[in-house]
């Protein structure tokens, strides 16, 4: 192998920088069949996402998901795509520039330099670690907006950093923030999003926490995610003061025939309308920017399905996004970490 390395570099002209990179899962090029294939195949191929024994699973993905899916797919990303491509991409990109906006704002000390790096897509992980070395940034602290750990996106995450960075000659200092879902700000956060909800459209009859599925076997095997995911919806209930009746903890976005993390969202949805609940809003506290789970699956399908069996009111609050009170948040966080 060879390694890569910063030949130009002169040490008394090059003052070290420190660095922040975000990392989000990733989004197709475009909303079309050739795009959502090439991210798919990236994506399901991830032994951290699809765990199945290697050769079987390239059989299921080749032969059965990969020739089909991608059509499907596409329609839906075509659905919520907008003037600046991919939500989820152009909301990152905002978070990325608000946050460098408060670092160069607030540390005088120390030029910090905001990356971002997508899982899967573009720009990737390995392109922002790049950038971010060749501009003399030498501390990274990696944050995966991911708030509720998981093996298969913060794990996933750690796994791209490490392998881009085998490569490297010079290796950067890492700091590696696995999960955040009790950080007091992170929490407040939600809860600020719940109260302004209400303060518009009233007090609903359940608020569903929805947050992303994962099969119940990781769970069995070791994964935490369940568990943190319940954590946030205790202490977000416990900040507002709530009754926990109010609330309801579901996951959402199961695939294939195995039995995910319950209960399911949609499933969820329906019998609260036919048990006469009749305003639901709807919050994904696992989710740091709104996307394709939240935009469509949330806002459309699962909207319908509340609705169609008898609800009368669904209301989404949107995911925290460039908030002020989440940039504060990154920025707490990753200065903890100085």
């Amino acid at each position: 192998m060879r390694f890569k390395g910063q030949t130009d570099y002169a040490h008394q002209n090059n003052p070290q920088k420190k660095g922040v990179l975000l990392v989000n899962l990733g989004t197709p090029d475009a909303p079309t069949t050739s795009a959502l294939r090439k991210y798919l195949r990236e994506f399901l191929s991830d032994p951290r996402v699809v765990e199945i024994p290697r050769l079987a699973w390239m059989v299921i993905l080749y032969c059965f998901i990969l020739p089909f899916r991608p059509k499907r797919s596409a329609k839906l990303y075509k659905e919520v795509w907008t003037e600046q491509g991919s939500p989820l991409l152009a909301i990152t990109k905002v978070q990325q520039q608000l946050l460098q906006t408060k670092f160069n704002q607030q540390t005088t000390d120390v030029d910090t330099v905001v990356a971002l790096g997508m899982r899967y897509g573009k720009p990737s992980i390995a392109s922002a670690l790049k950038q971010m070395t060749d501009n003399n940034v030498r501390d990274i602290t990696i944050l995966p907006l991911y708030p509720q750990y998981s093996g298969a996106t913060s794990g996933s995450t750690f796994d791209a950093v490490a392998k881009a960075l085998t490569q490297y000659r010079w290796v950067p200092s890492i700091r590696f923030i696995n999960s955040y879902h009790t950080n007091p700000l992170y929490i407040a956060a939600i809860a600020n999003s719940i109260k302004a909800y209400i303060e518009n459209s009233g007090y609903p009859d359940k608020i569903v926490f929805s947050y992303h599925g994962v099969p119940q076997r990781y769970l069995e095997q070791g994964d935490p995610y369940y568990c943190f995911c319940m954590q946030t919806t205790r202490l977000v209930t416990e900040h507002l003061a709530f009754n926990k009746s109010l609330i309801e903890t579901t996951f959402q976005s199961r695939f294939g025939k195995a039995t995910w993390l319950q209960p399911y969202t949609d499933v969820t949805l329906k019998a609260l309308a036919q048990d006469q609940k009749e305003h639901v809003a709807v919050i994904c506290p696992g989710f740091a920017a709104d996307c394709l789970e939240t935009l469509e699956e949330i806002m459309v399908e699962n909207k319908n399905y509340f609705m169609q069996a008898g609800g009368k009111t669904f209301g989404y609050i949107p995911c925290l996004n460039s908030q002020e009170d989440h940039i504060d948040m990154m920025f707490s966080i990753v200065e903890s970490q100085s």
